[in-house]
């Protein structure tokens, strides 16, 4: 996988990424904010914070073709709600050191946007809320409830009381990240690894490419 966009953490990343279209998410809009609204991370930070020790950060938007869309809407038992995901990639010397998906799921009223950073080999190590746009719930944030996510893979449901327990008062956004970090672990594997287990229709290549930025930002 030809990665073109180098990412290292300035103050300029966040506004140069949207300038050039390479991500959309409610953290980027000029939406109106509610007044429960509470924002913890940048997407910049939280990088920052997933990926301490990496050399450098890199993205990809992938455009989902046909294909694609068909194994993720088979696999996640929905359809997509994006055409197009980004994924970073964190490397150091070459090797990369892990993935992160940055991502919305709806919370009751609101969704919740967050960051699963994930393995080379697609599991999941850690989750941080970037935004909490409930008026209650956001003990989701605790890291007891996060760290349930740890090591689970795509072969995990997480489905709550099975795989995840739920915060008591926040049932729904407890159920709303697990659906999220599902979704990322599936992303990754279908887009960055390769590693479908869902057999293409015959007769109908997948088309899907992910986008190069050419923006280079120094520390």
């Amino acid at each position: 996988m030809k990665l073109r966009t180098v990412i290292k953490f300035t103050s300029a990343l966040v506004p140069a990424l949207f300038a050039l279209g390479a991500w959309s998410s409610p953290i980027a809009r000029a939406d109106s904010k509610p007044p429960a609204e509470a924002s913890y991370y940048t997407t910049r930070a939280v990088l920052a914070e997933l990926f301490p020790a990496s050399e450098r950060v890199t993205y990809q938007t992938f455009t989902l073709a046909p294909a694609a869309r068909a194994r993720l809407t088979q696999r996640l038992g929905y359809v997509p709600a994006r055409d197009r995901y980004t994924i970073f990639v964190a490397t150091t010397r070459g090797k990369v050191d892990g993935y992160a998906v940055i991502d919305d799921e709806q919370g009751l009223h609101q969704p919740i946007t967050f960051a699963t950073r994930l393995s080379p080999r697609g599991t999941v190590e850690r989750v941080e809320i970037m935004v909490y746009r409930e008026p209650r719930g956001d003990e989701v944030r605790d890291v007891r409830f996060r760290r349930q996510f740890e090591g689970k893979t795509s072969q995990a449901p997480l489905r709550l009381g099975a795989d995840i327990d739920a915060v008591s008062g926040a049932t729904v956004s407890s159920a709303s990240l697990a659906t999220g970090v599902h979704r990322a672990t599936i992303l990754i594997e279908e887009l960055a690894l390769g590693l479908s287990t869902v057999a293409s229709a015959p007769g109908a290549p997948d088309r899907s490419a992910p986008a190069n930025s050419r923006l280079t930002v120094s520390r």
